[in-house]
């Protein structure tokens, strides 16, 4: 999950084990997620008085949703419409009480496969503007690029108290782009916005690739900074060269900084993760389970984190001693789900639908319209790419089509993959979103 808007509609989805369709669509119908910061999900209701009932009925709830989305506690911070103007206002989301510290260079586990980006970041914050702007930090999800961001926030605040500093989603930014934009708000308030901070920094640039306003936005953003030796911080899932899609004036911009990579942990560097999660939560995990947990979980640094709240629950809950068999019981879903993990039609569809910016109804109908066609043979060639489901099987997720149907559509996407590379990028994001969204 990357934007607020995905999170919350995962919380709502997972909230239907515990509350009705009715009573959700009641509550929190109306109800429009903000922001995804570090560790709190914020949230816009209309009312006050639909804020208090949430606040006193159903808060719990939703951060126990979010808890079993994330595998570590987020909390749920609730603004009203006259709250929400002077929020998007602030130079940077306010940290949550007691959290202020936790996103560190001190607190980030250094490896050799994670030095050379954490080196960078503490110079960028050490002499912010000077020699490595922009610094472009890249690599998979979950190996701490937005630790790094947020480090580098926490030094320039520390060192320069009246620095004004930015963090922002790219999907953030593309939405309030848009949302201005469409409501006819003075573009001139948002572009003063971004173009007046002294530290930007921007998580995911990936997603803005593409789409057109928003690399027109953010082209100028970038050069109104840079021209004022401000510093520009980035990170993305891949390198600019990669970025297809993106604008070229934009991607060598990216590429006339530093360029900074981030690879999966190796095994010291997992056990030294386990160890410091481990003290933070006030438990000592033996050598045994240390060794068993990093030769299991080698994708990312979240996953090691959910098995450390797996094992302290099991621990607390069970009064289980912690050792390699009551640590098997304890991360045996993980595991499984990392062996086994295959999606859904119906997730692959929506992500599909989501990219296109299109109604999921749609892709799966009739209609012949070219990019709804467009969106409906990639969804169909994901489909059969990453799970099992027959021809058959797939032509039922779109209005019972022919199996021969589906074939030819795939096949007309592999054929287009071979000219047009920009679809292989297309089919990489949808890919990752798929793969994000669990």
């Amino acid at each position: 999950m990357r934007s607020a808007a995905d999170v919350w509609e995962k919380v709502k989805s997972l909230m239907e084990n515990t509350m009705t369709a009715v009573s959700i669509d009641t509550w929190f119908g109306d109800v429009e997620a903000v922001a995804l910061e570090d560790t709190r999900l914020v949230l816009c209701v209309p009312t006050d008085f639909k804020r208090n009932i949430i606040r006193s009925r159903f808060q719990s709830g939703v951060e126990q949703a979010l808890k079993e989305l994330f595998s570590f506690d987020v909390d749920v911070a609730l603004l009203l419409p006259e709250e929400r103007e002077a929020y998007a206002h602030q130079s940077a989301p306010s940290p949550v009480a007691g959290d202020a510290d936790r996103y560190t260079f001190e607190r980030f586990v250094v490896g050799s496969t994670n030095k050379f980006a954490f080196t960078a970041a503490q110079k960028v914050a050490e002499e912010p503007g000077g020699a490595y702007n922009p610094l472009f930090i890249y690599g998979q999800s979950g190996l701490g690029k937005t630790h790094l961001l947020h480090a580098i926030a926490n030094r320039v605040r520390h060192n320069h108290p009246g620095c004004r500093i930015l963090y922002i989603q790219s999907e953030d930014f593309v939405n309030e782009l848009v949302g201005n934009l469409r409501r006819g708000i003075d573009m001139q308030e948002f572009r003063d916005k971004y173009r007046g901070v002294d530290l930007f920094l921007m998580d995911d640039v990936q997603f803005i690739a593409g789409k057109d306003l928003s690399e027109e936005e953010l082209f100028h953003t970038f050069n109104a900074l840079y021209e004022q030796k401000k510093q520009i911080v980035f990170t993305s899932d891949r390198p600019p060269h990669e970025m297809l899609r993106l604008e070229q004036r934009l991607r060598t911009r990216f590429e006339q900084g530093l360029p900074a990579d981030i690879q999966p942990p190796d095994y010291e560097t997992r056990v030294a993760l386990l160890k410091n999660k481990s003290l933070e939560r006030g438990i000592s995990l033996p050598e045994p389970v240390l060794s068993y947990v990093a030769e299991n979980i080698t994708s990312n640094v979240r996953q090691i984190e959910g098995v450390v709240n797996k094992i302290m629950a099991f621990q607390e809950l069970m009064g289980a001693q912690v050792d390699v068999e009551t640590t098997i019981r304890a991360v045996r879903d993980i595991l499984r789900a990392k062996e086994n993990f295959l999606p859904s039609a119906e997730t692959i569809i929506q992500e599909v639908a989501r990219f296109y910016e299109l109604d999921a109804n749609a892709i799966r109908g009739q209609s012949q319209n070219k990019e709804i066609s467009t969106a409906r043979n990639v969804a169909m060639y994901i489909i059969r790419e990453m799970t099992q489901l027959s021809l058959a099987e797939i032509g039922q997720q779109f209005g019972g089509r022919h199996h021969s149907t589906v074939l030819n559509s795939i096949n007309r996407v592999e054929k287009m993959m071979k000219t047009q590379p920009d679809l292989m990028e297309i089919i990489r994001d949808i890919t990752n979103a798929v793969n994000s969204a669990y």
